[in-house]
């Protein structure tokens, strides 16, 4: 390979930030690393995605048990990307939760993923070796769910397609604090390589309709102001527009992905080139909505030998004989 994946080379530690959003959210964030949602309800204590590995999961235990004693008896996936589900087990909660076509996402392809993402992002898998294997949802909804804990009402809902098929997010209409996911990113890009570019906007606009005033995206800083979560939304739906208009020029050009992916570059570094994960994301974004724009209403499944492979033609370099034939 001539340059390896920009995260690979990403081994600088984060600061992470414990953020109280009101008396039942916390957030916990690790400028621009994945992100966890805290819900502490009058009984029990809720978590939005897990970190990537039991080891890292215990530094958001360590930080629940200096605001509470609560039991942790739920966690929540918001999606199935293994850097966010892979700590689970260290919370030995009674509940994993997860939409149905989350849990259709492990099924088809969750084996896979965890060897993807595991040799991308070596820093974020710290300590790999505790994770026990594949997590799997043992409470799995359709559309929508509402839990409470105690008086605390908590809705879990699918609002339609975007990061994932499965994306799903935490609501609480109380508090109107909403947990996103990577459906939103604020200061950082949004992974795109399981997305569905054409449904991403509608699904942000649902978001929007339930006019949250706080929210915890996926990626970067807890937005605490109506102000912050209108400025997340709109960056996220910009890149997104942004991103796949490009593309689709390129195709409607007949450009090959090779030439689609350096224009691409060209047109959106400058306004999204400072974001976190700006190099690392775009080989798998464009990659994804080259194929949108082509033939692949679906995602193909990334696996650890299909990145090298594509990072090797949009390098420009020949494709190893054992690497040809890869999906």
């Amino acid at each position: 390979m001539s340059k390896k994946f920009a995260s690979q080379a990403d081994l600088e530690e984060k600061k992470v930030s414990f953020d109280k959003l009101s008396e039942h959210a916390y957030a916990y964030t690790a400028e621009g690393d994945p992100n966890t949602g805290i819900v502490v309800g009058d009984d029990a204590v809720m978590v939005i995605d897990t970190q990537a590995t039991p080891v890292m999961a215990q530094d958001v235990i360590r930080r629940i048990r200096e605001v509470t004693d609560k039991p942790i008896k739920y966690v929540v996936l918001s999606h199935y990307h293994a850097v966010r589900v892979l700590g689970a087990s260290a919370y030995q909660a009674e509940h994993i939760i997860a939409s149905q076509d989350t849990r259709d996402l492990i099924v088809e392809r969750g084996a896979q993923d965890m060897q993807s993402e595991i040799e991308r992002f070596p820093r974020l898998f710290q300590a790999v070796e505790s994770v026990p294997g594949l997590t799997w949802p043992n409470l799995v909804f359709k559309g929508e769910m509402t839990l409470w804990l105690g008086k605390l009402e908590v809705k879990i809902l699918q609002l339609g397609r975007g990061h994932t098929k499965g994306d799903t997010v935490v609501w609480l209409p109380q508090d109107k604090i909403l947990f996103s996911g990577d459906l939103v990113e604020y200061d950082a890009t949004p992974y795109c390589g399981d997305a569905y570019y054409e449904d991403w906007p509608h699904t942000l606009d649902a978001i929007a309709a339930l006019k949250p005033e706080k929210l915890v995206p996926g990626r970067g800083a807890a937005l605490k102001t109506p102000r912050d979560v209108e400025a997340g939304l709109a960056g996220t739906r910009t890149f997104v527009t942004d991103l796949y208009a490009a593309v689709k020029a390129g195709v409607a050009a007949s450009k090959d992905l090779r030439s689609v992916y350096h224009d691409t570059i060209g047109k959106l570094k400058p306004k999204y080139g400072q974001w976190v994960i700006f190099d690392h994301c775009m080989p798998f974004d464009v990659s994804r909505a080259y194929d949108l724009a082509t033939q692949y209403p679906d995602p193909r499944i990334w696996t650890a030998q299909r990145d090298k492979e594509m990072w090797l033609a949009l390098e420009g370099a020949p494709v190893p004989q054992s690497l040809s034939g890869v999906e």
